[in-house]
């Protein structure tokens, strides 16, 4: 049941109006200054405020002006009997929702109660949507390279300073350019992404600039262009590398004037954009060749950031694949999954070409194709399992390179009891069964051998 709070000095007004919204099936309750009605806030959040502006003491605007630096999100209805069209401007620049004069029409009134609540709804909505999308594109990990990442973040963020990331694919480049945007100053505004590689040649100027009607065959209607869209925001050029070389050269003009034409205009046009460009290219290479600008690479390239590949930062994979897991088997609607250690292990020694992203597409597929609620070993794709034979067959073997048959035969030891611990999650009733040793010598061994250590 929504709960609406009347403000009025009018003891009568405030009679009446519990009456009427009470039978609408609203729960109310009621102030008589604005010094109660703050109190009353206090005590228990409405869901919409009714509240006059003529009042002793504390009028209502002064009272919407408490109520908005305390609760930004509530929905204020300012009624007055005496009120000028600069009262109700006025009212409506401090926050109110709407403005109704009295005496009051009650059809009026229920139906600006309900925009209103529509209004508190959709902006509800609307954060607990960018509160899931800020948490889809959070950077997962804890190892020093990524730790090193999100601070260079952090400094960069707050700043006007142009960005240029570079990574190889499936690395996560639009994630640190998204983290960027949410923690500069312009988070409120648009975050405008191009993938400059998927645009073809002919078509990106117009994506990037607009157009108008009649510029070329099938521009039927003006269009606005991604700078366009993205004013006072930021704009994402992903694959940047890949842009024309005329493309480039207007590109370059727009970071250095701030003002382009669209395709087919003569009017200027003024934006206020941040660009943050990515590549999985080596720029100064393709300058070398020709194929870059190299006043465009030293313009973007003033807060440089390089995403590091999957195989360069092994400490997060565990975290990085158990966090799709669970995303994976929320989506799917399917039963919670876990993954074994010995598979964990599998995909620590994998190399991931394709870096985050192929890992993020393994994960999705275990959920999807895996029928029983744990995935082990056998699971995963052949190119898994040969990788982290061939990985355990490298550990073991350097046993070898002992100096004596002593010291290779404690290596070997201690390699294979650790494997095989790990694989039966450190359980040492389990894993001497496995290996047919008696358990009181598999303690002595772990003792002797100081894997305690190397399990913490």
């Amino acid at each position: 049941m929504k709960q609406i709070l009347i403000v009025d000095d009018e003891k009568s007004i405030r009679t009446s109006l519990t009456g009427i919204l009470q039978d609408e099936g609203f729960q109310i309750s009621a102030a008589e200054d604005g010094a109660s009605a703050l109190t009353a806030l206090a005590d228990e959040k409405p869901d919409l405020v009714l509240l006059d502006i003529w009042m002793p003491g504390m009028d209502g605007l002064e009272t919407l002006k408490q109520i908005r630096t305390q609760y930004d999100d509530l929905q204020v209805i300012m009624m007055s009997g005496h009120a000028t069209i600069e009262t109700a401007v006025m009212a409506t620049k401090l926050g109110a929702y709407d403005f109704i004069e009295k005496p009051l029409s009650f059809e009026k009134l229920l139906v600006c109660i309900q925009n209103a609540l529509k209004v508190r709804q959709l902006v509800a909505e609307n954060k607990n949507l960018r509160a899931r999308i800020l948490q889809d594109h959070d950077i997962i990990g804890t190892s020093n390279t990524i730790q090193d990442l999100k601070k260079q973040i952090s400094i960069a963020a707050p700043t006007s300073g142009w960005v240029l990331i570079t990574g190889e694919n499936g690395t996560g480049k639009e994630l640190v350019a998204r983290a960027i945007h949410n923690q500069s100053r312009r988070a409120e505004k648009p975050f405008i992404e191009v993938n400059c590689a998927a645009i073809p040649e002919d078509l990106i100027e117009s994506e990037l600039f607009g157009h108008e009607k009649g510029a070329f065959t099938g521009a039927t209607s003006k269009r606005k262009g991604k700078f366009d869209l993205a004013h006072e925001g930021t704009l994402f050029l992903d694959e940047i590398g890949d842009m024309s070389l005329k493309t480039q050269a207007k590109v370059l003009r727009i970071l250095q004037e701030h003002k382009f034409e669209r395709v087919g205009g003569e009017k200027t046009i003024e934006v206020d954009v941040r660009v943050i460009a990515a590549t999985n290219k080596d720029l100064e290479t393709e300058i070398k060749s020709g194929a870059f600008r190299e006043d465009l690479f030293y313009r973007l390239n003033v807060l440089p950031f390089h995403v590091p590949p999957l195989r360069e930062r092994k400490d997060d994979i565990h975290l990085l694949a158990t966090h799709f897991l669970d995303a994976y088997c929320k989506k799917e609607n399917a039963e919670p999954k876990q993954i074994t250690p010995a598979a964990l292990s599998a995909l620590t020694h994998y190399n991931w070409p394709g870096n985050v992203r192929e890992l993020k597409n393994l994960i999705e597929r275990l959920v999807i194709m895996t029928t029983d609620p744990v995935i082990d070993v056998q699971a995963l794709p052949t190119e898994l399992k040969a990788e982290n034979h061939t990985a355990k067959h490298h550990d073991s073997c350097q046993a070898l390179s002992q100096a004596t048959f002593k010291e290779a035969k404690e290596a070997f030891e201690k390699e294979y009891l650790y494997r095989k611990l790990v694989e039966n999650d450190w359980n040492i009733s389990r894993t001497a069964e496995e290996i047919g040793l008696e358990r009181s010598n598999l303690h002595r061994k772990i003792k002797a051998l100081e894997l305690d250590s190397d399990k913490e």
